[in-house]
């Protein structure tokens, strides 16, 4: 959490500078106090700006984010307001913490960790991935750009299969 705060601390002008809202997903009534308070501080300077948005994931877990989803279509179906037979993909994902944002198109996981970690689980779908050993404090612009490269190169097909 020290991490975080100093982050808030040393990037808040930057964020101001460039109009790019801060915004979090995840259970961050979890966090202690402080962090918390500096987090809502800075998030409600930018939450005017539209340029940019820096989202988060603090507290995050996928499986707790799906499991609110449900009970939110529960509770809305068993209050009248959402017809069961009328629940699609577009519902489910209107009811995800990632509503207002597009669903990722390349995941980079850092550490040489080959697993998702419980991360975005629904939005990455389609999400090209790319596992790498380096270490988040040490993944740096050069690995990025190639990266990107890589990506461009990929052939999205988004479930479809490649025909005969």
């Amino acid at each position: 959490m020290a991490l975080l705060q100093r982050f808030l601390a040393s990037e808040r002008q930057l964020l101001l500078d460039n109009e790019i809202r801060l915004n979090t997903i995840g259970e961050t009534d979890r966090l202690p106090s402080g962090v918390r308070d500096t987090l809502r501080a800075v998030m409600a300077e930018t939450a005017a700006f539209d340029k940019m948005v820096l989202t988060l994931a603090l507290s995050y877990g996928a499986r707790s984010e799906i499991v609110s989803m449900v009970r939110q279509i529960a509770v809305a179906a068993k209050a009248g307001t959402l017809d069961p037979d009328a629940l699609d993909e577009k519902i489910v994902a209107g009811h995800l913490a990632t509503r207002d944002l597009p669903d990722p198109d390349l995941l980079i996981r850092t550490s040489g960790e080959m697993r998702l970690s419980n991360f975005l689980l629904w939005q990455i779908a389609y999400a090209e991935l790319v596992f790498t050993p380096t270490l988040w404090p040490d993944f740096g612009e050069s690995e990025f750009i190639q990266i990107l490269k890589d990506y461009q190169n990929r052939e999205r097909r988004f479930g479809a299969v490649i025909s005969p």
